[in-house]
């Protein structure tokens, strides 16, 4: 299927591994105009590498900066002043105890998961709305529904990425911007696997072990049963991003393994 995305330029918020970079590459698949970003100048050469190996004609640039911070966030408007398509992904998350959670802890996940999207959505949305095409997508999460017990300040910054997403696509009435966010389920990003690996490792069973009991105590409603892919989550967001997708707005998609159980 052509997504119909060839010299749409493209911003993915902390693409250079995991989901951010299925997102990206497969953007770049589909023709896209793509600016990765990562806060590592080799992160960022390497994805972009990956990229390339795979899709030699492939427009990919880099943009090296902090977009959980103000100032890196600035420094990236001084590159890159308008996009097509601004995909919110860049995210944090820890496990920790709620009476464990500083009030440090709030900020920076805050400042991480939500005012990234915010600042990145407040200097693009205006363009996409006075070019009356745009894309902006919020990379959110089953926790925005089914807040986990062990990390509620991540549930916080998820559930509060739908609100913002909503509220944004208000702003498109009758337009051909749109504004929605993805619910992602456990995904078997770099971090997750590196994970499951060890825990593995000193028990002495095998990943597929550890895989089968976190969905049977941790996750028991995924209907899935297993982790979902990078590839699978990116082909839900690419289709957001296509002209193919007008009739989509304001909407919480799931991309989550069956693991919330309400049906609205």
């Amino acid at each position: 299927m052509d997504l119909k995305l060839d010299r749409k330029s493209a911003l993915v918020s902390g693409s250079t591994t995991g989901i951010g970079f299925a997102i990206a590459q497969t953007l770049a698949q589909e023709g896209a105009s793509l600016i990765i970003n990562g806060r590592s100048e080799q992160r960022v050469a390497e994805a972009i590498d990956k990229i390339k190996q795979s899709n030699p004609e492939a427009q990919v640039s880099a943009i090296v900066a902090d977009l959980a911070t103000k100032a890196g966030v600035e420094q990236l408007f001084q590159q890159v002043s308008s996009v097509d398509i601004l995909v919110n992904n860049l995210g944090i998350y820890e496990p920790k105890p709620f009476v464990e959670i500083t009030d440090a802890d709030w900020l920076n996940i805050f400042e991480t998961n939500v005012l990234s999207g915010v600042r990145l959505s407040r200097q693009y949305l205006q363009n996409m709305l006075n070019q009356n095409w745009g894309r902006i997508i919020f990379i959110s999460s089953e926790s925005a529904i089914q807040i986990p017990v062990e990390m509620i300040h991540y549930g916080m910054t998820k559930t509060a990425q739908l609100a913002i997403s909503r509220g944004l696509a208000e702003m498109t009435v009758g337009t051909g911007v749109t504004v929605n966010a993805v619910l992602v389920g456990p995904t078997r990003s770099e971090g997750v696997d590196e994970f499951v690996k060890n825990m593995a490792k000193e028990r002495g069973v095998n990943s597929s072990k550890v895989e089968a009991e976190f969905f049977q105590t941790v996750r028991p409603s995924s209907l899935l049963k297993r982790f979902i892919s990078t590839d699978e989550v990116a082909a839900m967001v690419v289709y957001l991003c296509s002209p193919l997708a007008s009739a989509t707005n304001g909407a919480a998609l799931r991309v989550d393994g069956g693991v919330i159980r309400s049906i609205i």
